[in-house]
């Protein structure tokens, strides 16, 4: 007699019900499956479509810091527990003052102002000269097509195919009217970086060196930008805004900036939402019918929520679960989609 001799078999998996809101089912089988629309905050669009609105609450005596940061052109500096809405408030601001797409910098340790400012490709530069000097050499020797003229000149690629301005870069370009540039996290880069940025930020603009070293015959410059398939014009290497962008820096308050830095800046502390708060931003992505019968995932998501320990997303996950038919206790629901932001899991 086996080990296994005496085992009841396994069990196949239950068939679907009705409506089951499953799509893997861990039997082993390959089915074709419909899959669901998906959460509204999950929905891309396309690179060449128009931003997607987001759904964004928030007070009136946040807005009026909001509007106080947009009149005096100066960065907003918004902190908060994670999961307060730092970073969508700048999407919300694009969307509301129909300011185009949001550009975005995610400051990491490594990240540094040039990074934010633009990038130059100078080794890509060197290999086409390189590609093209050598075309143009066997066309005048004969042996190869080349792309050169019959005296073996060769035109230098164009350098601003090789500069692309950087999300902060962008931002400062001279337009109608002002970019939003996202400075998300900046307390996790170096501790010399809100430093770096207050010039950048008290004189609006900024230069290139590569650019400004050209002949004057060669001063104005197209080159790449963070925006897709869009070149700005640089003149003299030097790049100026016309209208200061409104510019929404984050901080998850885990170090505190230099004075001279915070002076610059309008400040405004996102706290975490009340029960009603999250009542309406439950509505406001999933419609009124997502109100019906979450009261006891309100209850349950307050009662375990230490500050900064539970997102608001998570709390709309599980209502979007619910809503799918997961039939589970709120406890179990909330086990599944809920993992504290800190400490143990």
């Amino acid at each position: 007699m086996t080990a296994h001799e005496g085992s009841p078999p396994p069990q196949p998996p239950p068939p679907p019900r009705q409506g089951d809101w499953r799509l893997f089912r861990g039997d082993g089988d390959a089915r074709h499956v419909d899959f669901p629309e998906a959460p509204p905050w999950r929905r891309f669009t396309p690179a060449d479509g128009a931003p997607r609105p987001r759904p964004y609450l928030i007070g009136p005596d946040e807005s009026e810091v909001v509007n106080a940061a947009l009149l005096l052109r100066r960065p907003l500096l918004v902190t908060g527990h994670p999961g307060t809405g730092k970073s969508s408030l700048a999407h919300a601001i694009a969307h509301e003052l129909s300011l185009g797409r949001v550009l975005a910098w995610p400051v990491n340790s490594r990240s540094t102002l040039r990074d934010a400012l633009y990038d130059y490709d100078a080794i890509g530069r060197l290999r086409e000269s390189n590609l093209r000097r050598e075309s143009a050499a066997d066309a005048a020797t004969g042996t190869g097509e080349g792309t050169g003229d019959a005296t073996g000149e060769s035109a230098g690629p164009d350098i601003g195919s090789y500069v692309r301005l950087g999300p902060l870069g962008t931002a400062l370009v001279p337009g109608e009217r002002p970019r939003v540039l996202l400075v998300d996290e900046l307390d996790k880069g170096d501790v010399d970086l809100p430093n770096d940025l207050l010039t950048v930020f008290e004189e609006g603009e900024f230069e290139i060196p590569e650019l400004a070293r050209l002949p004057e015959d060669q001063s104005d410059v197209d080159v790449l930008t963070t925006d897709p398939r869009v070149r700005a014009r640089v003149t003299r290497g030097r790049v100026r805004c016309s209208e200061f962008p409104v510019v929404v820096i984050t901080s998850n308050g885990e170090r505190e900036f230099p004075p001279a830095f915070l002076r610059r800046c309008v400040r405004l502390d996102l706290a975490e939402p009340d029960e009603q708060r999250l009542r309406d931003i439950v509505e406001a992505h999933l419609g009124d019918a997502a109100l019906d019968g979450v009261d006891d995932l309100l209850r349950a998501f307050l009662g375990r929520r230490a500050p900064g320990e539970l997102a608001t997303d998570q709390l709309l996950n599980a209502v979007f679960l619910r809503k799918g038919g997961l039939d589970l206790p709120p406890g179990a629901l909330l086990d599944a989609v809920l993992h504290r932001l800190g400490g143990a899991v």
